[in-house]
């Protein structure tokens, strides 16, 4: 420099440690950019970045809590505002006084509201009447539906034998049976909800109904039934509700307002005996609790077949249909397939129902339906009873899939004991155990002739228990 000469220092500079912001980020450690509302950007002249402050913010952005928001309230000339101006973290809202509209960044920018325009007038009515005309005939819409609704029920309840029933219930003690509604129905179970199913099986869903006395039943919804079955249901019904035992699950009512009807029964609160048997196998079961089960299903049966007018077939006995309540006491229920038997006819055609590995060999092949066929079920119930083992296994070799026809070869064999679960060994004394092991092979016979009747297998069991 000589004499008074003077020339402009222009300072341009970046962080050039990295190229650019994106790979200044991957190391945290030497990231320049300390404040925490910053901007990174990329530098104009080489390889390298700069450190900004937000906008909103100001200070120095290369230091912890560097940059500080900005008041734009405070900042009239660089931030104009003629209304209300509320400061936020990195800006502010400006707006106009209560009652006007308009800019409120520009002066005489806000103006009063003109609420009541001509425009506005005519919008009003129009939406006003529209409104008014749409809830006509939304209650128009809703009266016909209800209409409808009324007429559908009353066609189901004519179709499904409701007033065959209204008539024959005045015949005989209805005082624990009742006809529901299918809102009071909807409103135990929810609507029907997920979360109320209790079970399902092969003649429709059951689930746990609670109503508003606090009364707890079973719904059972039954799947589609064929036109000639709706015309018989009804009386079918009188027959149930008639029935009075003490190991039969009691039906409560029904509902004939909906296309299949829908019938209520007692709640048995503990599940059912498949479950007790198969699904807690670490559950010890005493041999005294197992042959009372039997009696106890064995009577149900022994009722329905002799001493019940009709007597009733029940055509599905199975485990998963005697339920079991908290002391274990044994009720038949599921009577979906169940069939009244004129007191002349000692067996009943129809199409074959029930479950692989309980039905009646016979009654497969003949489809005759008559009491020796529950016969032939219950065994297999006796036979899980005493050996832990489920009615059909398709693992293992073929010929011990079926736990009847298991049973049948050792017994010819000599070898009752080792299909018996050690329990069952250990605590039932054997002259017990072949008494039931013979009486069982009747039940199992190919010849239903040869199969003894329900009230003598009861009697059997019963017999075996006190010994």
């Amino acid at each position: 420099m000589t004499e008074n000469f003077k020339v402009q220092l222009v300072l341009d500079w970046a962080i050039r440690n990295v190229g650019n912001c994106s790979y200044a980020r991957l190391n945290l450690t030497d990231y320049a950019c300390q404040s925490t509302n910053h901007d990174c950007n990329n530098s104009q002249n080489g390889a390298g970045y700069l450190c900004r402050c937000s906008k909103g913010y100001q200070g120095n952005p290369y230091i912890s809590g560097g940059c500080q928001d900005v008041n734009e309230c405070d900042l009239k000339d660089e931030y104009p505002c003629f209304g209300n101006c509320k400061n936020t973290i990195g800006s502010f809202v400006c707006s106009c006084p209560r009652g006007t509209k308009g800019n409120a960044t520009m002066k005489d920018g806000c103006h009063k509201k003109d609420i009541f325009t001509f425009a506005l007038k005519i919008i009003i009515g129009t939406s006003v009447g529209a409104l008014f005309v749409a809830m006509a005939c939304f209650g128009s819409y809703i009266l016909i539906q209800k209409r409808r609704l009324i007429k559908t029920k009353q066609r189901f309840f004519e179709q499904n034998g409701g007033l065959l029933l209204q008539q024959q219930m005045s015949s005989f003690n209805a005082t624990t049976f009742k006809i529901y509604s299918v809102e009071e129905l909807e409103q135990a179970t929810n609507k029907f909800s997920e979360e109320c199913i209790h079970g399902r099986g092969g003649h429709g869903i059951v689930y746990k109904g609670i109503f508003e006395d606090g009364t707890v039943t079973a719904i059972k919804k039954s799947k589609l039934m064929e036109e000639h079955e709706t015309n018989e249901f009804a009386k079918e019904i009188v027959i149930l509700s008639q029935i009075n035992h003490k190991n039969v699950v009691k039906l409560l009512g029904c509902c004939f307002e909906v296309k299949v009807p829908v019938l209520v029964y007692e709640y048995i609160s503990n599940g059912t005996l498949y479950h007790y048997i198969h699904d807690k196998q670490e559950t010890l079961i005493p041999s005294d609790v197992r042959l009372r089960i039997a009696v106890e299903s064995a009577n149900a049966l022994a009722y329905m077949h002799s001493f019940a007018s009709p007597p009733i077939l029940h055509g599905d006995v199975k485990s998963a249909n005697i339920l079991l309540d908290d002391n274990l006491i044994a009720y038949v229920s599921d009577f979906g397939a169940s069939k009244l038997v004129p007191n002349d006819v000692a067996e009943i055609a129809t199409l074959v129902q029930g479950t692989i590995g309980y039905l009646d060999p016979e009654y497969i092949t003949t489809c005759q339906l008559t009491d020796r066929s529950d016969v032939y079920s219950f065994a297999v119930v006796l036979l899980e009873l005493l050996t832990r083992k489920k009615a059909l296994c398709l693992e293992g070799p073929e010929e011990d899939r079926s736990l009847a026809s298991s049973f049948c070869k050792a017994k010819k064999d000599g070898r009752i004991l080792e299909i018996l679960d050690a329990q069952a060994r250990d605590e039932l004394k054997v002259e017990v155990l072949e008494d039931i092991g013979n009486m069982v092979m009747q039940c199992l016979s190919k010849n239903r002739d040869e199969r003894p009747r329900m009230t003598e297998v009861a009697e059997r069991l019963q017999m075996a228990r006190r010994l």
